[in-house]
């Protein structure tokens, strides 16, 4: 079982989180990991910033920033442990180093080596609930590590792969995976099961239920994943026939065409003008961008009016736009472009689904639906089971509801 920071946002909301977890440790033995109260991370985030870890004259991974930031999980854990000792549920907190969660060493965003379950298992077996701090882990060389954003969704996943979990379920404030975000669209359904690829897909372009780190590793372990709201009191719908299923699209009877419609506004389009048309200078541009960690998504180039020149658009976060001018506006002698602009007013929008592969039309039917709507696409990027496009940022939500409608989301 896993909470995140809005299920664990105050004393009152763990002492809800805690009944539910008495409920099912009379069921089977019971592993929890929990997130830091919400917003208390972004709180000790700016501390560190305070503190100097913001000064460009420091190394950017600094093991000291991991070591504040990783408090706010340990006080979560032991809350809860102390509040089920109360209600009479044996329990005992856990931090990364303790089970280990073993990691490399990139701190601030390391990833999971290895987790010895025996430590776990043994006290599990005993019938105590292990308490978790997400998040966290630690080296070989015993420095503490964070996992970056979304790290306790991916620590639970590990954990339910190390000990053998038959279903690692991630408790939110949302009671599933829905067909697009409700907040948009009231017509928006709850999926019952959706793949692991479908998923990871959703997380990846803006669907914010899961992190894509953790859909990766439970797709790669074969760990079922089910989203469920915490919000709910036991024998109130208390995990069984609800929530979303995560599974592999072979546990999926009836595939559908589109499953979901994502989208994200931390969106920013770069346009480099007059490119020499010649191999190599892709390269050099997005070479930079990779040695300086931006991270680049959809990617169109066309020929420019001049003979032998192209013009070039990409994508990155919004947070990473100024500094991506910057890296390529650097270089604009030895890449040899003649102007660069930057848009962040842009989204993305995304339908994803599995039954892509094997229906066609798809595409017709999202370009169709854009097209009536007087939406104009800039960019169009596709996968195996995706078709992305940016656009106007004011046009996000008109065009959610119409892809919602054009595919029978509604009616799922």
């Amino acid at each position: 079982m896993k909470f995140g920071g809005t299920s664990v946002a105050d004393l009152e909301r763990i002492r809800r989180v805690a009944r539910l977890v008495q409920a099912e440790a009379a069921r089977r033995p019971v592993a929890v990991v929990v997130s830091a109260m919400a917003g208390k991370t972004n709180e000790l985030v700016a501390w560190t910033d305070g503190a100097g870890a913001a000064d460009p004259a420091l190394p950017a991974s600094d093991d000291e920033y991991d070591v504040v930031v990783a408090s706010g999980e340990q006080v979560t854990a032991g809350l809860l442990a102390m509040t089920l000792r109360h209600m009479g549920v044996p329990a005992r907190a856990w931090l990364g180093w303790q089970i280990p969660i073993i990691t490399d060493d990139a701190h601030g965003r390391a990833r999971i080596d290895e987790i010895p379950p025996e430590n776990l298992t043994k006290t599990m077996d005993e019938g105590v609930v292990a308490v978790i701090a997400g998040f966290q882990g630690v080296t070989r060389g015993g420095r503490l590590t964070t996992l970056g954003r979304g790290g306790s969704d991916t620590t639970a996943v590990a954990i339910a792969a190390a000990i053998g979990a038959g279903c690692c379920d991630i408790y939110t404030d949302v009671d599933g995976v829905y067909t697009t975000d409700p907040r948009i669209e009231s017509k928006a359904r709850r999926l019952a099961k959706i793949s692991y690829e479908e998923m990871l897909e959703m997380a990846s372009l803006g669907a914010k239920v899961l992190h894509s780190r953790s859909v990766e590793m439970a797709m790669a372990h074969g760990v079922p994943v089910r989203v469920l709201s915490s919000f709910i009191e036991p024998g109130q719908g208390d995990g069984n026939g609800t929530g979303t299923i995560v599974c592999d699209e072979e546990e999926i009877m009836e595939k559908r065409i589109v499953s979901g419609v994502a989208f994200s506004r931390d969106e920013a389009k770069i346009t480099l003008y007059g490119l020499p048309d010649t191999p190599g200078v892709s390269s050099q541009i997005f070479g930079r961008l990779a040695d300086a960690n931006v991270n680049v998504d959809m990617i169109v180039q066309s020929h420019a009016r001049a003979e032998g020149a192209a013009n070039m658009e990409f994508t990155v976060g919004k947070r990473d736009a100024a500094r991506a001018v910057e890296i390529v506006r650097a270089a604009k002698n030895e890449i040899g472009f003649a102007d660069i602009a930057v848009d962040e007013d842009v989204a993305k929008v995304s339908v994803i689904g599995v039954g892509m592969r094997s229906h066609a039309g798809v595409a017709k039917t999202m370009f169709s639906a854009l097209a009536s709507r007087g939406v104009n696409i800039q960019v169009i990027s596709t996968s195996e089971i995706k078709i992305s496009v940016l656009i106007e940022a004011a046009y996000t939500e008109l065009a959610v509801r119409a892809l919602h409608a054009a595919y029978g989301l509604d009616k799922v």
